[in-house]
């Protein structure tokens, strides 16, 4: 955000920048959620809804999971949420007591650690292996964890677990006693194998999705939690008193996006252009450490043979180049100084001009 700010700061004082540093798709809702919208404004009152979603997007997700992996799931096991951050917050709070351990890998999502923190629980950074893809193995585990966080794909590194690694991870966590939160909110964002989800494995694994990615709905607040079935009423209560209920605007939006494959499988297309583009233009420059991405529209880089700073190297780069990049601390506070993420999100002529910018900029020095 810090980086995203002084580029927005860049750009009012009349500079032309190109972002890299945003997680975020830089295409709008699709036709056909926009559509729905307008005809919901026009109809009348959008007020509350009930504390667990509508009815008919939750039977959607629902239908979603036995389209996409096959698994069929009770749509009363599905909480509509303002967001993922929404639903991370009713899983911590509903699984995990003050001062409980929660291990998550590193690099990773910056705000688990936060909401965590938040939540006078004690985050535990499990340090991953470029050989593991950056994603944690059960030989890398500490004892004591009350819960687990996966992501895969995952931020800031695009890696994706298969379905025999994501597998031994849960039944680390069931021979454990700890409960396995599975991060799916890039899913739908696949280059070459398709996504696992955690409940084609287990019923007992807690699952966060989003519309904020695949379905490009990041300003629009939405996203889903499904719980075993015993822990639904909890999470009811605690999201009617956090909440009252996610946006009715947006999943009137939602229920209406998830039919609209053919216009978000040309955004993917998209990030699969830029995908390649990157990596055969970062290694052309001296930025070879690379974890290829599997999904997302990340690269995780180790730019040591140019810094020891990442946060300096940035805010350089944005400066002297023009090009917003964001420096690896926040997802890797102990060795991030030495790496930074590249998102390719963008339109793929700003992302070519992107690369331009960024070998010239080392090609100076």
């Amino acid at each position: 955000m810090d980086v995203m700010q002084a580029a927005e700061r860049a750009e009012a004082a009349g500079r032309h920048i190109i972002h890299m540093e945003v997680g975020q798709p830089g295409t709008p809702a699709p036709a056909g959620a926009r559509a729905a919208v307008a005809r919901a404004i026009e109809s009348g009152a959008l007020g509350y809804t009930t504390a667990l979603g509508l009815p008919a997007l939750r039977a959607r997700i629902a239908r979603h999971y036995s389209d996409r992996h096959g698994v069929e799931i009770d749509s009363g096991r599905i909480i509509v949420t303002a967001g993922s951050s929404a639903a991370f917050l009713l899983a911590f709070t509903a699984l995990f007591d003050a001062g409980e351990k929660v291990g998550l890998g590193l690099p990773g999502y910056p705000s688990y650690r936060h909401i965590l923190k938040g939540l006078s629980l004690e985050p535990v950074g499990i340090e991953t292996r470029a050989e593991d893809r950056y994603q944690p193995v059960p030989e890398l585990l500490p004892e004591g964890l009350a819960g687990l966080i996966v992501a895969s794909p995952a931020n800031p590194s695009g890696t994706m677990l298969d379905v025999g690694a994501l597998s031994a991870l849960i039944r680390w966590a069931e021979a454990n006693g700890t409960a396995f939160i599975s991060d799916e909110i890039y899913h739908g964002i696949d280059y070459g194998f398709r996504p696992v989800s955690a409940l084609e494995i287990s019923d007992d694994a807690w699952v966060v999705n989003s519309f904020s990615k695949y379905w490009s709905m990041t300003g629009w607040r939405l996203g889903w939690l499904v719980v075993p079935e015993a822990q639904v009423r909890q999470v009811e209560r605690l999201a009617q008193n956090f909440f009252i209920c996610a946006p009715h605007v947006s999943q009137v939006a939602a229920l209406a996006a998830m039919d609209c494959d053919e216009e978000l499988q040309r955004n993917v297309a998209t990030y699969a252009a830029n995908r390649e583009l990157l990596l055969r233009r970062l290694p052309e420059m001296g930025i070879s450490r690379i974890a290829p991405p599997d999904g997302a529209f990340y690269i995780y880089a180790d730019v040591s043979g140019f810094t020891s700073d990442s946060r300096a190297m940035s805010a350089d780069i944005l400066e002297r180049a023009g090009v917003a990049v964001t420096p690896g601390l926040d997802f890797d506070p102990g060795r991030g100084a030495r790496f930074l993420r590249f998102s390719y999100a963008a339109g793929a002529a700003d992302l070519a001009e992107g690369m331009d910018r960024l070998e010239a900029y080392l090609r100076k020095g």
